[in-house]
């Protein structure tokens, strides 16, 4: 080799060991997030938050749409989709038929009397009032959650849910966390015994403070022009519930009141200020309680009830729906500023979804053309119990509605020597008659394979044998369960109920953009315990998703 070769040879090799000490390594696996934390819009169809999407601030939905992670096409796979249902998959991944919380009540199918999700006599809340079938305790729920998961693996980990709402706050919690909920009797935040004999001092002060009584006389505004709102339903209509703090906008809450009292602060949560409350206690233990930020790994809840209250009152396609999302949209991103502070943006993952989605009310759905109605319970159940005295010759062999079944008297029937699948049967048939109603499954479709009839899948999903009615109903599309003139609901198999966000956020652990394909809400648990480094809860039905960057 000549010298010239030589040299040249040697630059190579230099050139060479160079590289291969200027080259970055790969990325390091980011460490597991200090804090995760779900925020819950109650009955936030999907529908609203991409219909609005121009309207948004630059930093609260906006986060997630322009810089996170999101789903486009999120569902819940279970039927009867109402708040605790909804509330209970979420962290635990498991579906009505494993989780037991197959409705926000129920009817003890051996005795008829009512059953609340989280009611349990043993506990009382704190420095509050305590009403019959009050939501107090998880003893419901039949499965873990992923804050149970967390706490087994670490026990100084804390786990907090917060909400309007008692199973909006205790659900998400799991057994082994600790759940707050407003006291629409007091305006107040309150746990119950089951978790503590007594509020830590930082929840003393900030009820002391009272900071209810704050928005007593304030004025809800539109937040944009009139012309931003012209593709919504106009205030004050006649099928808006006028009661509570009107049917239109602007609205003063409080109005014709002398001071606070029970009715101001149960009115207050079908407001922005509702939201707006929830959230400043929840910064109150993110700060007090240090999550995120002492060297363990914790999980907040926060579920924000107003929406829903403002929709079941105006109906989702109402302005006053409209402008409670942008109110709403506005107080995401003031939280979301607070966590960047506070925990560290890098240091926490944020996953935001709904329990439930929402109908259009039914007299501005028929004006559209549709066919639409309400389904009345004490009319349909005396027509059910007709028809079985005209055939069996026995009264009342139906007891009720139960959640979204009819629950027959099992005993009455055998005492007389009925066949108990021959008053099912009956008992379908008469259903079958009335105005609304799809579809009815008994028992035994429910407990079988067949996996191809319409919504029998997804009823199966809502049916735990032990607490559920034995014939289960499906209304047609439009029509709701109801028990007013007025307002909308949910709880239907049809997207409009089923299709609601599932956003992430979350720097160097969920990535970024949308995600078109179709997933289920049952797949966040077992992907926030992948992000969080955990196994997902045993029961649970969900699929991680990969939110890997």
């Amino acid at each position: 080799m000549t010298h010239t070769r030589r040299r040249l040879f040697g630059l190579a090799l230099a050139s060479l060991a160079l590289s291969a000490c200027t080259t970055a390594p790969p990325a390091a696996a980011p460490q597991a997030p200090k804090l995760l934390v779900l925020v819950v819009i109650d009955g936030l169809p999907m529908r609203q938050v991409t219909g609005y999407r121009d309207q948004l601030a630059p930093d609260g939905f906006a986060r997630f749409l322009d810089r996170g992670r999101w789903f486009a096409d999120a569902h819940y796979g279970h039927g009867h989709t109402v708040t605790a249902a909804g509330h209970a998959v979420m962290l635990s991944g498991a579906y009505p038929q494993r989780s037991g919380i197959i409705s926000n009540e129920w009817r003890d199918p051996a005795t008829g009397a009512p059953v609340y999700n989280t009611g349990d006599a043993d506990y009382q809340y704190i420095d509050s009032p305590t009403a019959p079938l009050s939501g107090t305790s998880p003893r419901n729920l039949k499965v873990e959650t992923l804050g149970d998961v967390l706490r087994t693996r670490s026990p100084q980990s804390k786990v907090i849910g917060i909400s309007g709402k008692d199973r909006g706050a205790i659900l998400p919690a799991g057994h082994k966390g600790t759940a707050y909920m407003y006291m629409t009797e007091t305006g107040r935040f309150a746990s119950s015994t089951y978790y503590m004999q007594r509020h830590p001092q930082w929840v003393t002060d900030f009820n002391a403070a009272k900071p209810a009584d704050a928005f007593f006389k304030k004025t809800w505004t539109p937040l944009l022009p009139e012309a931003a709102y012209a593709h919504s339903v106009p205030d004050g209509q006649s099928w808006q519930i006028a009661s509570g703090n009107g049917n239109r906008l602007p609205a003063v809450i409080g109005d014709k009141m002398d001071g606070p009292g029970p009715r101001y602060y149960s009115n207050l949560l079908a407001t922005p200020f509702g939201d707006e409350l929830t959230l400043a206690f929840a910064r109150a233990a993110v700060t007090n309680e240090k999550l995120g930020q002492r060297g363990v790994q914790d999980l907040l809840s926060v579920s924000l009830s107003s929406h829903d209250y403002i929709n079941h009152a105006f109906g989702p396609e109402s302005r006053l729906s409209h402008d409670h999302l942008l109110q709403l949209d506005r107080h995401l991103q003031a939280f979301f500023q607070f966590l960047d502070s506070q925990v560290g943006a890098g240091n926490y993952v944020m996953a935001l979804t709904a329990d439930h989605g929402f109908t259009d009310t039914p007299e501005w759905a028929a004006t559209q053309g549709r066919d639409a109605g309400r389904f009345a319970s004490s009319p349909s159940l005396a027509v059910v119990n007709a028809a079985l005295s005209a055939k069996f010759g026995v009264d009342k062999l139906a007891r009720d509605f139960s959640a979204a079944g009819l629950l027959l008297n099992d005993t009455l029937a055998a005492e007389r020597g009925l066949k108990l699948a021959d008053v099912q049967a009956a008992a379908r048939d008469a259903l079958l008659t009335l105005p609304g109603v799809a579809a009815v499954f008994t028992r035994e479709q429910l407990l079988g394979g067949d996996t191809t009839t319409p919504y029998l899948e997804a009823m199966r999903k809502s049916f735990d044998p032990a607490r559920a009615a034995q014939l289960q109903v499906v209304l047609k599309p439009n029509w709701i369960f109801s028990y007013r003139a007025g307002g909308s609901s949910h709880g239907s198999p049809y997207a409009y109920d089923t299709h609601v966000p599932l956003l992430f956020w979350g720097p160097g652990h969920v990535g970024q953009g949308e995600v078109k394909a179709r997933v289920e809400v049952a797949d966040l648990a077992p992907t926030l315990a992948a992000i969080a480094g955990l196994p997902a809860p045993a029961q649970a039905q969900g699929r991680d998703l990969k939110l890997r960057p």
